[in-house]
């Protein structure tokens, strides 16, 4: 690891932002078909709603946020998100209607995954916790 001659007093990744179109609907999709707990639900500003939800446990986050200047829905959000069991979830998550690839990504040098879409188009990807 390298050294820095500055050091700051960022301490984690606590939350990331997806973009969605309907902030209801996105609570019900992460809590409902992936099992999140909403952590915050705040009003703010003119109208506006400050939304979280994450897995059970977490300590980072997930905000829901309604488009923002060039921000859209329906990208390639980055978020990787960690399974116990791979096949089980892949096949749970398909049971409960949610888009996800149609198979299981396997390799001898990565560990297994897959990519879902969330209602809006958004990408995430989930990977098999490694023991």
């Amino acid at each position: 690891m390298s050294e820095t001659t500055t050091r700051t007093r960022i301490a984690e990744v606590s939350r990331v932002i997806v973009v969605i179109q309907d902030q209801d609907k996105a609570i019900d999709f992460y809590c409902n078909k992936l099992g999140f707990e909403k952590r915050a639900d705040d009003p703010y500003g003119d109208g506006q709603r400050w939304v979280e939800v994450c897995p059970p446990g977490s300590q980072a986050a997930i905000a829901l946020c309604p488009p923002m200047g060039s921000a859209t829905a329906g990208q390639m959000t980055g978020v990787c998100l960690t399974s116990d069991d791979l096949e089980a979830d892949h096949a749970e998550l398909r049971a409960r209607g949610v888009d996800v690839d149609a198979e299981i990504m396997r390799g001898p040098d990565i560990p297994s995954m897959f990519w879902f879409r969330d209602l809006d188009g958004n990408t995430l990807l989930l990977v098999q916790r490694q023991s």
